[in-house]
């Protein structure tokens, strides 16, 4: 994995979370507010856990531990508004990290403590390629909670992201 591919992944989780956030400004603020039955709860919670975790993932990468006596938590963002606005902080900071890596540190090896205080030790392009797959997962169920309110957010299929961009701009054999 090299820097370009981690971008790649970068943009497309960047690109999805758009695609979910512009989806929920469709929403009633009742609509967005509204508790729900996915484990994170409603539309609100979800994406607060899922900002959360790019924030998170973050100052790990950055050798910043994160203090988990403090979350991120729904009633910070009573509006989306103000969750997009934070969200939008969040991905200049992280385009901000990336602009730096090399990929010499991409295959650097990041010690970190988990939520629930374990210890581990992955390769730095691991992490980065969870964070956009843990989002995948959270964002899916967003897109439910969407669909099942009458505003299905189309496709997030990564396939989509990279058919809209030109060949090779995705990173791997034959980019550059």
């Amino acid at each position: 994995m090299n820097r370009k591919d981690i971008q790649s992944l970068l943009d497309y989780n960047r690109w999805c979370n758009a695609r979910i956030l512009g989806t929920a400004a469709q929403l009633t603020d009742e609509q967005f507010l509204a508790p729900g039955t996915f484990p994170h709860g409603g539309l609100r919670a979800t994406l607060v856990h899922l900002l959360f975790a790019e924030w998170m993932w973050r100052m790990r990468w950055q050798g910043t531990p994160p203090d988990f006596h403090y979350r991120l938590k729904p009633e910070e963002f009573p509006t989306l508004a103000a969750l997009q606005a934070r969200w939008t902080e969040e991905e200049a900071l992280l385009e901000e990290f990336v602009a730096d890596l090399t990929d010499q540190k991409l295959i650097s090896e990041l010690e970190y403590t988990a939520t629930e205080g374990g210890r581990h030790k992955r390769v730095l392009w691991e992490t980065m390629a969870h964070l956009v797959n843990h989002g995948t997962q959270h964002r899916s169920e967003a897109a439910a909670i969407l669909t099942d309110l009458g505003h299905s957010p189309g496709d997030i299929d990564l396939i989509v992201f990279m058919n809209q961009r030109p060949p090779g701009a995705c990173g791997g054999k034959g980019s550059s």
